[in-house]
C-alpha cells in the first residue's frame, strides 16, 4: 500500500509558502511520496490563535522579506516585490477549490503563486486572475465565477477550520505520518524524517512537550 500523502498547508499571501511550493516536485522525486494540496486563510489562523500576521510587524516584515529574496536568489526561484502586501487572497484561494483533475489543479495553483511572488500580479483582481489562469491553460474565467460560489467560500473555511483541528497555527506547513513541519527553513527537518534520520528520538514529544508554565505575557487589554 502506497504512504499517504503529505499535507501541505498554504496561502498565497506568504512568500515562504511560495518558495516551499517551488520544492515539491523535487521532494516528490526524491521519496516517492504525494502531495495534497490544501488551501487555508492564514488571516484564519492568526485570528484563531489571537496572532499578529509577521506583515503587520514592520520590522519583522522588512527582514522577512529580504530573507525571502535571500532563499529565493540562493534556490534559483523567480522573485518580485508584490503588487501589494498584505493584500486579501480570498479569491485566489478560493478559485483553488474548483473540481480540477490534479495536474490541472497543481498548473493553477503553480499559476497563482508565480503571479503573486514572480511577476508582481494583484491576485485580489477578478480581471487578473481570470487572465493568469487562461495564460496557465486553464478555462480562467469559468474558475473565477466558481470562486465566487458560496460552495467555494464554504469549502475554505472548512478547510481552515481542518487544519486548525489539525494542529496548523502557520503557513506553510506539512502534515506527514503523524508529524507537522512548519516553515520553508523546516523542509530540512521534512527531508530527514522522509529520508528515516529525524533528529527526534522515541518519547521525545512527551519528555520535551509536557512542562509547567510559570510566568504569562499580560495581554494589551488587560488591568
Amino acid at each position: 500500500m502506497s504512504a499517504a500523502p503529505i499535507r501541505f498547508y498554504f496561502d498565497y499571501i506568504s512568500h515562504n509558502a511560495y518558495l516551499a511550493f517551488t520544492q515539491l516536485a523535487l521532494l516528490r522525486a526524491r521519496f516517492g511520496r504525494e502531495f495534497a494540496l490544501e488551501p487555508v486563510l492564514f488571516a484564519g489562523l492568526l485570528n484563531h490563535y489571537g496572532q499578529l500576521g509577521p506583515a503587520e510587524v514592520p520590522p519583522k516584515a522588512r527582514w522577512m522579506m529580504l530573507d525571502v529574496v535571500r532563499k529565493a536568489r540562493r534556490l534559483g526561484v523567480p522573485i518580485a516585490k508584490p503588487a501589494s502586501h498584505p493584500f486579501v487572497p480570498l479569491l485566489a484561494l478560493r478559485v483553488s477549490f474548483a473540481p480540477l483533475d490534479p495536474d490541472s489543479r497543481l498548473r493553477l495553483v503553480d499559476a497563482l503563486f508565480r503571479a503573486v511572488w514572480a511577476e508582481s500580479v494583484d491576485v485580489s483582481d477578478a480581471r487578473e486572475v481570470a487572465r493568469v489562469l487562461i495564460a496557465a491553460g486553464l478555462d480562467g474565467t469559468a474558475l473565477v465565477a466558481f470562486a465566487q460560489s458560496d460552495s467555494a467560500k464554504g469549502r475554505l473555511s472548512e478547510s481552515t477550520e481542518r487544519a486548525i483541528a489539525d494542529g496548523v497555527f502557520g503557513v506553510p506547513s506539512f502534515r506527514v505520518d503523524e508529524q507537522l513541519f512548519w516553515g520553508f527553513d523546516d523542509l530540512a527537518h521534512l527531508e530527514l524524517h522522509l529520508a528515516g534520520r529525524d533528529p527526534l528520538e522515541p518519547g521525545d514529544a512527551e519528555r520535551f512537550t509536557s512542562y509547567a508554565a510559570s510566568a504569562r505575557r499580560r495581554r494589551p487589554d488587560e488591568a
